[in-house]
């Protein structure tokens, strides 16, 4: 969407006090741990843009409250699984040879939004290590979710996802429907049905593989449906607000059924 086109859907601009009371009466507390994914555009227009939304939820949670967004990396991953798009198969080696090592503090992330961008620069922000499935929070409980990310499962129970799980955090879609809601991942671990797979990155001292699952997220939407998330408005977008510990347990259950 250009920014014509969001200025054309608003029917005023959203700022920084706007959003924080939007996001309030979406239920977004203070004090919450709250795993946000999001879509700047979905918004409408934005005075200051991603730096504004961030602040808004910062604003939201308050000072004991933890901000996490997921600052995935899906270039740095095994080219030949690569589907969008595919590269072909006799550039594989290059690739492999020539990818530098994912830096926390400097490797961009890819195509997840505007704002996980802005917010993975931000002062006082930190960064999980994993290669792919990074994650980025700030808040007093950042430490303990970046922490000791390990390389096998990047979303499974031993990531922050899987901390997140157990500390009772919440996630809100903003602007975004379940198929970007990655803690449907780790219901996968949960539910146990995909197959492993190899996965790689570049690292330190070249190229490392590790463990992943097969991952999939054609059913995310059904899922979501059903499991049914009440909608409020934050400025022109759609915001879904819900425990994540209650969505993994029932995304697991309707796996093991319907899958």
């Amino acid at each position: 969407m250009s920014e014509a086109d969001a200025v054309r859907r608003a029917e005023e601009p959203a700022t920084i006090d706007t959003l924080a009371k939007d996001l309030a009466r979406a239920g977004v507390a203070p004090g919450t741990t709250l795993l946000v994914h999001s879509s700047l555009s979905a918004l409408g227009w934005v005075a200051g843009g991603p730096v504004a939304v961030i602040e808004a939820l910062t604003r939201a949670l308050g000072p004991h409250g933890t901000l996490v967004m997921p600052a995935f990396t899906a270039d740095y991953s095994e080219p030949a699984y690569w589907t969008n798009p595919p590269v072909p198969e006799a550039w594989w080696t290059r690739i492999r040879a020539s990818m530098p090592p994912f830096d926390p503090a400097k490797t961009p992330t890819r195509r997840i939004g505007q704002v996980p961008e802005c917010f993975r620069t931000l002062k006082g922000v930190l960064r999980s290590a994993h290669p792919q499935a990074s994650f980025a929070a700030r808040g007093p409980d950042a430490p303990h979710i970046v922490a000791d990310h390990p390389l096998d499962f990047g979303v499974g129970p031993r990531s922050p996802l899987g901390f997140l799980y157990k500390e009772g955090a919440h996630v809100l879609l903003l602007g975004v429907g379940h198929k970007r809601n990655t803690s449907l991942h780790l219901a996968e671990h949960h539910w146990g049905g995909l197959r492993e797979i190899e996965q790689g990155a570049p690292g330190p001292r070249g190229w490392r593989t590790f463990r992943e699952l097969d991952y999939r997220i054609d059913d995310f939407e059904e899922i979501g449906a059903a499991f049914g998330a009440p909608v409020a408005r934050v400025a022109c977008a759609e915001a879904r607000l819900f425990p994540m510990r209650a969505c993994v347990d029932f995304a697991a259950a309707w796996m093991a059924r319907n899958r």
